[in-house]
C-alpha cells in the first residue's frame, strides 16, 4: 500500500524539532511495511529530500525570502501578526494542487491522508478526483478555529468533510467540532510518544512507579510554548501560594508572552517561578528525571482555542511524572481524573496549588496515578495501536473504492 502524507510543516533537516508526532508517524506507517512519501511546502527554498528514509515532496510557492508561511510558527498566528503573508495562501494552495496531481501521477498512491484539511483538502482533491485515491482527512484542532473568524471557511470545511472516505481526529474534543459542522463518523487518532525525537536515544519510557525523590524542593515542571492557551500565567498565580521553601515551578520553553509572563512572576512570585528557557535536549531531559509533577494548566484562550490533545502529557507520564492538568479541550482523553492524573478546573490557581499540595503529602497517590497512567498509554496511546487502527481505516476505504 502506498500511502501519500500531506501538511503544512514537515522536519526540515534530521535533527528539525517540527512536528515530531507527525515525524513519529511517517516513520512507524514506514515500519509496518507501507510505502510513504509526503508532500509539504518549501521553507526559503528548500528543496525535496529524505528524514528517516522518506521522501519529502516539497511545494514552492513563492520566491525562496517569501516562502515563511509554514514552519517555526503556526501559519494562522503569521499571518495574525502580518496580515501580508495572506496574500501567499493563494499561490501555496494553487502550486501544492498541481504539485500534488504531478506527484500522484508517477506514484499513485492507494490513498492520500492530509493533515490540517483547511487547506490540504483542497490541495489533494483535484489529485483524488482525477486518479480516483480515497481521502483521508485528519483534524488537530487548530483549523477549527478558523470558523470563529472566517465565516466563509465553514462552508468550505462541509463540503471537504464530505468529500473525505474517513475522517480522523486527534481527540473527543476535535471530533465534537468537526461534528457540528457535518454529522459524519469521526475516527480517534491520537499521538503516541515522540520521545526519541525529542529528548534524544538516551531517553525510554519508565515503568518503575515510584515517585522521584524530592532534592530541595518539589519540583513542579511546565514544558511548552508560551502562549495564552497554555494558561501559564495562572501557574505563576498557583506558584504564589505555595511555600517557597518546599516548591519550585520550573517553567521551560519560550514564546510570545515570555517577556510578560517574566515580569509578572518577579511580581507575584518571584522566590517560587524558574524561567529555564529554550533547552538543549540533554538538559530537557534532565528537567523531566528531577521533577516531582509535570502540569498542563491550559485554558481557552480569548481566540477559543484551547489543548487538541496535549501529546506532552503522555511523554511526562511515560518518564515517571504525575499529572496535574487542566479540565479542557483534548486533556481528559489522556488525564482521567484521580486514575491517570488529576484535573482541575481551568483559570483556577487555587485549585492547582491544592493538587500540587496534594501530591507532595501523598507519595502512595503518585503511585496509583502513574500506574493508571502506565495503563492508559498502553491502551490508547502507544504507536503500534495507533499505526494498526490508521491501517485498518486505509484498508477498509480503499477496499470500499
Amino acid at each position: 500500500m502506498k500511502v501519500l502524507v500531506i501538511g503544512s510543516v514537515y522536519p526540515r533537516f534530521e535533527d528539525d524539532a517540527e512536528v515530531p508526532w507527525l515525524r513519529s508517524s511517517v516513520a512507524h506507517l514506514k515500519e509496518a511495511g507501507l510505502d510513504v512519501q509526503v508532500l509539504a511546502p518549501s521553507y526559503k527554498g528548500l528543496k525535496s529530500h529524505e528524514i528517516d528514509g522518506v521522501k519529502v515532496n516539497r511545494f514552492r510557492y513563492a520566491t525562496p525570502s517569501l516562502e515563511i508561511l509554514t514552519h517555526e510558527e503556526g501559519a494562522p498566528s503569521k499571518m495574525a501578526s502580518k496580515p501580508w503573508l495572506q496574500l501567499l495562501a493563494i499561490p501555496y494552495i494553487i502550486n501544492g494542487f498541481f504539485q500534488c496531481i504531478k506527484l500522484c501521477k508517477k506514484y499513485r498512491p492507494s490513498v492520500i491522508h492530509a493533515h490540517w484539511p483547511f487547506p490540504h483538502a483542497f490541495i489533494a482533491l483535484g489529485a483524488c478526483k482525477l486518479f480516483k485515491i480515497p481521502l483521508v482527512l485528519n483534524f488537530h484542532g487548530a483549523e477549527l478555529l478558523l470558523i470563529r473568524k472566517k465565516k466563509w471557511v465553514r462552508p468550505l470545511l462541509h463540503f471537504a468533510i464530505g468529500q473525505a472516505k474517513a475522517v480522523l481526529a486527534n481527540s473527543s474534543f476535535t471530533a465534537s467540532k468537526i461534528k457540528d459542522i457535518r454529522n459524519v463518523t469521526v475516527e480517534w487518532s491520537p499521538y503516541g510518544t515522540t520521545l526519541g525525537t525529542t529528548l534524544g536515544n538516551s531517553t525510554s519510557p519508565t515503568k518503575n512507579f515510584a515517585p522521584h525523590p524530592v532534592t530541595d524542593k518539589f519540583k513542579i515542571l511546565f514544558v511548552g510554548r508560551h502562549i495564552e492557551r497554555k494558561g501559564i500565567q495562572y501557574l505563576i498565580d498557583a506558584a504564589a501560594q505555595l511555600d517557597p521553601s518546599q516548591f519550585q515551578v520550573r517553567i521551560v520553553g519560550i514564546g510570545d508572552i515570555t517577556d510578560k509572563l517574566k515580569k509578572y512572576a518577579a511580581n507575584v512570585a518571584p522566590q517560587t517561578v524558574v524561567f529555564t528557557g529554550k533547552l538543549s535536549s540533554q538538559d530537557l531531559e534532565n528537567e523531566y528525571r528531577t521533577a516531582n509533577v509535570f502540569t498542563l494548566p491550559a485554558i481557552v484562550d480569548s481566540k477559543g482555542d484551547t489543548e487538541g490533545l496535549g501529546v506532552v502529557l503522555i511523554e511526562a507520564m511515560e518518564l515517571g511524572l504525575p499529572i496535574v492538568a487542566s479540565n479542557v479541550g483534548g486533556i481528559p482523553d489522556v488525564v482521567v481524573d484521580n486514575v491517570s492524573g488529576l484535573l482541575v478546573p481551568e483559570k483556577n490557581p487555587q485549585a492547582l496549588a491544592e493538587a500540587f499540595q496534594k501530591l507532595k503529602a501523598n507519595p502512595s497517590l503518585t503511585i496509583q496515578l502513574l500506574q493508571g497512567a502506565q495503563k492508559r498509554i498502553e491502551e490508547f496511546f502507544t504507536w503500534n495501536g495507533i499505526i494498526k487502527r490508521q491501517i485498518e481505516v486505509y484498508n477498509r476505504i480503499t477496499t470500499e473504492s
